[in-house]
């Protein structure tokens, strides 16, 4: 594997770890073990515990054994697709952003595995406005590595192929 392919990698790995170590400490040392339990940290930030059975926006809720494991299943897909696109992607940034994207799908996957649905505890707040959902590190490292792709499709170049510049 080439080096700047492992760093995608390991923007996976420390994505996940960091999803799974915070989310540990959530339900345990800090003591949210229960859907709804708050710890007020700032005034437009609390940790609020929530269970999230559905994917992005709750859509899709999985209510049965059979709903969830489609939704383990489909995710598994998608994590799958990004690594490939990872080892064909030959732009780095693109790469860093998948692997964003690859590190929080699979910490939210093992939830589902793991307890049946995804634990959220990120609450933002500026009063009763809401301008997201209760989420976690997961969803924030897909959306921001979705966001990273999404800038960078639209505003930047494709690098030119060498190759190309060596036949004119």
């Amino acid at each position: 594997m080439q080096p700047n392919r492992a760093y995608a990698f390991l923007v996976a790995g420390v994505t996940f770890v960091l999803d799974q170590i915070v989310k540990w400490w959530v339900v345990g040392p800090l003591g949210l073990s229960r859907e709804g339990d708050q710890h007020y940290v700032l005034p437009f930030f609390n940790f609020t515990r929530t269970h999230n059975l559905g994917i992005s926006l709750g859509l899709f809720r999985a209510d049965s054994d059979a709903a969830r494991w489609a939704i383990v299943g489909v995710t598994a897909a998608i994590a799958l697709a990004m690594l490939v696109w990872i080892l064909r992607e030959p732009r780095h940034g693109d790469r860093i952003a998948l692997g964003m994207v690859l590190g929080g799908a699979v910490g939210n996957i093992l939830d589902r595995i793991r307890l049946g649905y995804v634990v959220d505890f990120a609450d933002l707040h500026f009063g009763s406005y809401r301008p997201f959902l209760v989420f976690n590190i997961a969803d924030a490292a897909i959306s921001i590595g979705v966001v990273i792709l999404l800038i960078r499709a639209f505003w930047t170049r494709a690098e030119p192929d060498p190759k190309e510049n060596l036949n004119a």
